[in-house]
């Protein structure tokens, strides 16, 4: 597949990493020559310095005959027009475009974005995105990732495990035994940086990153069974009124108005803006960094400080002020991902990286075959997938434990109709199903392969 990937920031050099090492003719254009030449040289791909929307840097680009152009530049205007020339002057099938602020993305213009006006197939918006990432692990406490397929009748977890999880050095097949009634499958374990797509001898080990796939009736057992019984948030504090966490505040305030909720914005006009948007939450000017500012809000007695301000130290840094003043949990918004792997030995419970969100958004439409989602883990280590089995697939049929899976590919959940089945050795797949899938980087291809439409079908 030829992709143009428009911007060689954080986001784009990322989507065209991963893209060009499983084999795509990935094309980067940026107007930074020493971003493009970074990028190019780094990952073995053609870099373009110039204007993603100028149409002679798009045909030098080979727009043409490319598959697909991705738009992920600093600017949205330049991202949208980069898509309608794309599709009016050389018929780029798929485009995708980054869109951050928030006026163009209002229903009563819903409009704008079609064939007839600015023609773009797929609109990411990073920060709705990453809002209502981080909605999801407020309501899962103890969690540091949890991803909703098939309208929340599964959800996959990630979950970190102490000195206090009772089934450490458990082989994996005895967790059936132990808990037969408790659907629960273990996908994926980070361990030590290297991920691993385990079997049933594998075992638990302190300081694990594990994903399961479990049902919602069972989250709250499947928790206390890896050692985390905190309770759901009843006090938050919101660090930082960017657009992230005005529609964070937003969402807590639809879903969970029991919340006693406060925000820390350090413009005096960008809080006062913010006052205004909110129905019952307490906003206060100043910086987070000041104990009395995080003293007035009461970050010591929250049960979960939430730093979100544009500036990566100042998030870490107030959370671990929260953190040192009695907070219960602290999740922080980092950009870089070189803090990433450092901060959760620091006290940081939760680490939220935007750019993961948003690749996770592209991919979904980038992936062949039967693909409906997914989701990247661990900056590309792994990827959850929803895919369908169709009629020829050489999945349907027979049960789990005789087929032949690509290493580094698990079967986690099965979905029929409105069922949701744990997948166990036992269970088989019927044409139609929708299949949740754990997936290592090094597997991605052979599954797109595996869920490909043969020409038989037709």
């Amino acid at each position: 597949m030829k992709v143009i990937v428009c911007g060689a920031g954080l986001v784009g050099t990322t989507i065209a990493r991963q893209l060009a090492t499983e084999g795509n003719e990935v094309t980067v254009i940026d107007l930074s020559a020493e971003r493009t030449h970074k990028v190019a040289e780094s990952y073995d791909l053609r870099g373009i310095v110039g204007h993603a929307s100028h149409p002679d840097v798009l045909e030098q680009a080979g727009a043409a005959d490319s598959d697909m152009l991705i738009a992920v530049t600093f600017a949205d205007e330049v991202n949208m027009v980069a898509c309608e020339v794309a599709h009016a002057l050389f018929n780029v099938p798929t485009k995708i475009a980054r869109v951050r602020a928030q006026s163009y993305l209002k229903p009563e213009w819903s409009d704008l974005f079609n064939e007839k006006h600015i023609s773009i197939d797929y609109i990411i918006s990073p920060e709705i995105e990453v809002a209502r990432a981080i909605h999801r692990r407020i309501l899962t406490p103890g969690a540091f990732d949890m991803i909703p397929f098939a309208d929340d009748k599964l959800r996959l977890i990630g979950v970190r495990l102490g000195e206090e999880c009772p089934v450490l050095n458990t082989p994996l097949r005895q967790l059936t035994e132990l808990f037969p009634d408790l659907g629960i499958n273990i996908c994926g374990i980070n361990r030590n940086g290297n991920m691993i797509v385990p079997d049933a001898d594998d075992h638990m080990e302190v300081a694990d990153e594990i994903y399961f796939c479990t049902l919602p009736d069972h989250v709250l057992r499947a928790m206390r069974l890896f050692g985390h019984e905190e309770r759901e948030a009843r006090r938050i504090v919101i660090s930082g009124g960017g657009n992230i966490g005005l529609f964070l505040a937003r969402e807590i305030e639809e879903t969970q108005p029991s919340v006693m909720l406060k925000m820390i914005e350090s413009n005096k006009a960008r809080a006062e803006f913010i006052a205004g948007q909110l129905k019952n939450a307490v906003v206060l000017n100043g910086d987070a960094l000041d104990m009395d500012i995080l003293n007035e809000a009461k970050a010591g007695s929250a049960e979960a400080i939430i730093a979100l301000t544009n500036d990566d130290e100042v998030n870490i840094l107030t959370s671990l002020l929260a953190k040192r003043a009695g907070s219960q949990r602290a999740i922080t918004l980092v950009n870089n991902p070189a803090y990433e792997n450092l901060i959760g030995s620091l006290g940081v419970d939760v680490v939220v990286n935007p750019r993961s969100t948003t690749v996770s958004s592209i991919l979904q439409h980038v992936r062949r075959g039967r693909i409906r989602g997914v989701y990247s883990l661990r900056d590309g280590a792994a990827e959850v997938m929803e895919a369908e089995a169709v009629e020829t697939s050489a999945l349907v049929g027979q049960p789990l434990r005789e087929l032949d899976l690509p290493a580094g590919m698990m079967i986690g959940a099965i979905i029929r109709g409105e069922e949701v089945i744990i997948a166990r050795s036992d269970s088989e797949i019927e044409a139609g199903d929708r299949i949740i899938l754990f997936v290592r980087k090094d597997a991605v291809k052979k599954v797109e392969k595996l869920f490909a439409v043969r020409l038989e079908f037709f």
